[in-house]
């Protein structure tokens, strides 16, 4: 696989094009448009989590499909090749998210020793069909400061879609 850089100005890499992990339907819901400073948190999380897998959530408004508040989790399992949230936290999300009429927008994970796409085990827990699954890549860098792969995805029935991204603002 070809990895290439998205920006010349950013300092992360995306691959494309969107590729399917299995036959089947395919689910084209667009592109993944995030604000900047989302993405930098979500990079700042996976580096100082490092080499244990990060995880998190970046909640919206219901209907928008905006992603718009950054949730930090804490990886239960506290595994460099695993993640999960703690079954009590995941209830207090979901709690709040009903409370403020928000959805999981972005379920987002790093990988701290392979590229950024789903394992099989992602695949397994994909739970939520609206929501795009960023994962991010540490493996160049890890806790460093330095080029990193963001890629996203839709995951429905076993199905996985690349998605583009599209960042909104200067990545720092």
């Amino acid at each position: 696989m070809r990895i290439y850089p998205l920006d010349q100005d950013r300092n992360f890499k995306t691959t494309g094009p969107p590729r399917p992990l299995k036959t089947g339907q395919i689910y084209d819901q667009g592109v993944l448009r995030i604000r900047a400073d989302l993405v930098a948190a979500m990079v700042a999380q996976a580096r100082s989590d490092h080499p244990d897998e990060s995880c998190g959530v970046i909640a919206g408004p219901s209907g928008s499909h905006r992603p718009e508040r950054f949730i930090p989790m804490l990886n239960a399992a506290r595994s460099p090749t695993f993640y999960e949230f703690d079954s009590e936290d995941l209830l207090a999300l979901y709690r709040q998210l009903d409370n403020n009429d928000e959805v999981p927008v972005v379920i987002y994970h790093s990988h701290t020793a392979t590229e950024a796409y789903p394992s099989q085990t992602d695949i397994a827990l994909a739970g939520e069909p609206e929501a795009h699954y960023v994962l991010i890549s540490t493996r160049e860098t890890g806790t460093e400061d330095g080029p990193f792969e963001l890629r996203s995805f839709r995951i429905v029935d076993g199905v996985v879609s690349e998605e583009p991204v599209q960042i909104d603002g200067a990545v720092e």
